[in-house]
């Protein structure tokens, strides 16, 4: 843990953290700064453990203390002080590593250390932090499929509702179809009929065109008529001057000049004649010309029809194709809904699947439970028929210790007769032993005497 990849907090942060989000009621008010630091309390790290593993897992504090007897243990009794640490142990030797502490021991729990303690506390508070922003990722994800869910079933309404409106505009109700059958009729029959007057049309068009040259050509005529005319009063006039008195003559010049007023006035009447002609034409021309415009106005009032219905049924084609897209985003939907349906009944069904697994189990663990909760009230029965027999052994030795003190009096007395006695001995064999040696240095001394005497 030399290299951590998480913030350490501070004692300050990680006691407010803890007060705020872990611990609940009195512990939260009696969790102190005090409690980590400078020496941590045992008591207080085990229980900010057991919290955690509440929080996360739901494994409530109590259920660390509950000895389990799937075997048969002697003396259960002494077991369960030991059991809610070591299980306390067990599961945050499982939960750690995702805090990314390896390295968590059973001292961490019996004999806290300042630091370490600091740290595995600041890698939890790392993960809570991380949890809760996953959480909130996780709920704002669910409040995004909740209303893409209600926008689909939103939209699934409204194709329903176009679907009924298509189909209420597409289907002709019987009422109306022998009127429906009798306009396509007609407008067939008009078909046909601005088909013909067309070709009626464009023939007297090509009619009126070669009149038209026709009187083109004779207004030219006319006009060369005029002006050949008009030429020929200038000859009479120059001739009127340059005329000779002689009468012959006059009158060889006044019979060609009448001659030539008679083919004059001919010409007039022939070209009068022609002019009432052309007129007479030309009347017919603007009548036919009248009759035509009226044909036209006909043709451009069935234009404008054709052009409608050409319009409407453009604007059908549009709507079918609309329709038809919508059917195929319909059928998308359908699928994606029948996918969505698929996936959300294998859903149901694991869910049912895990409903029923999850009643199983709880039905085991309330039988487990029951079962448990008989060994354990046979258990406590035997703890108390244990605690008679102790109470019973604890006066035994209460008696036991009363006739140990007694006798330890007893000999104290008798040990301090005995020193007693053991000294008055050692004093008297010192004298003793004084008088040999006085009597043997005696004896000596009588011996050398003896000795110089023989």
């Amino acid at each position: 843990m030399t290299e951590n990849t998480f913030p350490v907090y501070t004692a300050d942060a990680i006691v407010n953290f803890y007060r705020t989000e872990v611990l609940t009621g009195q512990e939260a008010k009696h969790f102190t700064k005090s409690d980590l630091t400078p020496h941590p309390k045992p008591e207080a790290v085990q229980t900010l453990y057991m919290r955690v593993l509440h929080l996360l897992y739901r494994f409530r504090p109590e259920c660390h203390s509950m000895v389990p007897l799937l075997e048969n243990i002697q003396y259960p009794a002494y077991h369960e002080g030991a059991t809610a640490i070591m299980s306390v142990y067990t599961r945050m030797q499982q939960f750690l590593p995702m805090c990314l502490v390896l390295d968590f021991s059973l001292n961490d729990l019996l004999a806290p250390k300042k630091q370490r303690t600091l740290t595995i506390l600041s890698a939890i508070m790392n993960f809570l932090h991380f949890r809760k922003q996953r959480m909130e990722v996780v709920l704002e994800k669910q409040t995004k499929f909740r209303a893409d869910m209600d926008r689909l079933q939103a939209y699934t309404k409204g194709i329903r509702e176009a679907e009924k409106k298509i189909e209420m505009l597409t289907t002709i109700p019987p009422e109306q179809q022998a009127e429906a059958d009798e306009l396509a009729a007609t407008l067939s029959e008009l078909q046909a009929t601005t088909m013909h007057e067309y070709q009626e049309v464009n023939a007297k068009n090509e009619s009126i065109t070669e009149w038209k040259a026709t009187i083109a050509e004779k207004t030219q005529k006319l006009a060369q008529v005029k002006l050949d005319v008009s030429n020929l009063k200038e000859d009479i006039s120059k001739l009127k001057s340059q005329i000779v008195e002689s009468p012959e003559e006059l009158k060889s010049q006044m019979e060609k000049m009448r001659e030539n007023v008679k083919n004059i006035k001919n010409s007039i009447e022939e070209t009068d004649e022609r002019v009432v002609e052309l007129q007479n034409m030309v009347q017919g021309v603007t009548h036919t010309e009248a009759e035509i415009q009226q044909m036209y106005s006909l043709l451009q009032d069935l234009e404008s029809s054709m052009n409608n219905t050409k319009q409407r049924l453009e604007e059908h084609q549009e709507l079918m194709a609309q329709y038809e897209k919508k059917q195929k985003e319909l059928k998308n939907l359908c699928m994606e809904e029948g996918q969505l349906k698929r996936a959300l009944g294998m859903k149901q069904d694991k869910e049912c699947k895990q409903n029923i697994r999850r009643q199983k189990k709880r039905e085991m663990k309330e039988q487990h439970v029951q079962e448990v909760l008989g060994q354990c009230d046979q258990i406590h029965q035997k703890r108390e028929e244990m605690a008679d027999k102790i109470q019973e052994i604890s006066a035994e030795t209460q008696k036991l210790k009363t006739s140990i003190k007694s006798l330890r009096d007893v000999c104290s007395k008798e040990t301090e007769k005995a020193q007693a006695l053991y000294d008055t001995l050692s004093t008297s064999m010192d004298e003793l032993h004084k008088r040999i040696e006085m009597h043997t240095m005696d004896l000596k001394l009588n011996l050398t005497k003896m000795s110089a005497n023989f």
